[in-house]
């Protein structure tokens, strides 16, 4: 029998407790072993459903961000996906997100702002010029892509609806759509899902409101119609599928804060010198590079976007994991 040590195994082969226990629920109430024990990991990803036909949505390539990294392809993209209103393996999203209802659609900005709105998913396309722009994105549980990302500055938004003197943080929430994500029928997290950023975070140039990916608009189980996209820090922090944002006084506690405090923190910068409690956060593998026997990168501090280090300046990182 072969047993395996902690350090042959995946950061991806690892599941948070109250993850696995829930799916395991799941399993006994389904009765049909639908969900798999395990995470799925990149060599064993199911095959899936071949993508519908999307619209084109260009953007304008923006030189400042730039980046030499070739980027993932569209089917590792949109076939391996986090998103857990839909299912708790990474083949999940692309099986069951096409029945989610993109039109209509409407985004509430509210809370501390001077001229709270509603805005149409339409209105949103419009409200600033469309950006092409390439991020790195990097997963808490070791794996990481490049994204060739379509939308525009968050900042462009609230700048929009004028934030208070009192606006100190940014909140995000997602869809629920109940007849549509079969994960809401199972206590992963508190559903609907929640994110939360300080303001001068989702004011940075780099915190995108996104509505695409490569050149077409933003595939379901990427997050469509709109998601936020934040590349220095973990891709947890990056709602999908928003229909309210608000701004708030005080820090937000966040889906995940809630539910495993010990590994999800409300900064959750990308960080190889804060280990996760159960892993090393240190190295990472590319998704596409020769799958599991890709070459392990080391992770970079911001993943690698130093510009925003300076939101920082004299915090404890390890502290404010």
């Amino acid at each position: 029998m072969l047993i395996r040590k902690p350090s042959d195994v995946l950061p991806s082969e690892i599941t948070p407790e109250r993850v696995w226990r829930s799916r395991r629920a799941w399993m006994l109430r389904a009765a049909a072993g639908t969900a798999a024990l395990g995470m799925a990991g990149w060599g064993g990803r199911a095959a899936h459903a071949a993508a519908p036909a999307l619209a084109p949505l260009p953007g304008t390539p923006n030189g400042q961000f730039a980046i030499m990294d070739k980027p993932t392809s569209y089917d590792d993209i949109t076939s391996y996906n986090n998103y857990y209103e839909f299912g708790v393996d990474k083949g999940d999203p692309a099986r069951h997100a096409a029945a989610l209802r993109t039109r209509p659609w409407t985004v509430s900005v509210e809370g501390e702002v001077q001229k709270p709105r509603t805005f149409d998913i339409d209105a949103l396309l419009k409200l600033a010029p469309q950006e092409d722009r390439t991020y790195r994105m990097r997963c808490v549980e070791g794996w990481s892509m490049v994204i060739p990302w379509v939308g525009y500055p968050l900042a462009a938004l609230l700048n929009e609806v004028q934030p208070t003197a009192n606006a100190k943080f940014v909140q995000f929430i997602s869809v629920a759509q109940r007849d549509t994500m079969p994960g809401l029928r199972y206590p992963v997290i508190d559903w609907p899902y929640t994110e939360g950023l300080r303001l001068d975070e989702a004011m940075h140039p780099l915190a995108l409101l996104t509505f695409g990916l490569y050149g077409k608009i933003l595939p379901n189980q990427n997050g469509a119609p709109l998601r936020i996209v934040v590349p220095w820090k973990y891709g947890f922090k990056s709602a999908k599928s928003l229909v309210a944002i608000r701004l708030v006084e005080k820090m937000p506690v966040s889906a995940w804060m809630k539910a495993a405090p010990s590994e999800y923190g409300f900064y959750a910068n990308v960080n190889p010198n804060v280990p996760h409690p159960r892993w090393s956060q240190a190295t990472e593998r590319r998704i596409g590079e020769d799958g599991l026997f890709s070459p392990k990168r080391k992770t970079l501090m911001f993943n690698g976007y130093d510009q925003v280090a300076s939101l920082y300046a004299g915090m404890d990182l390890k502290a404010n994991y």
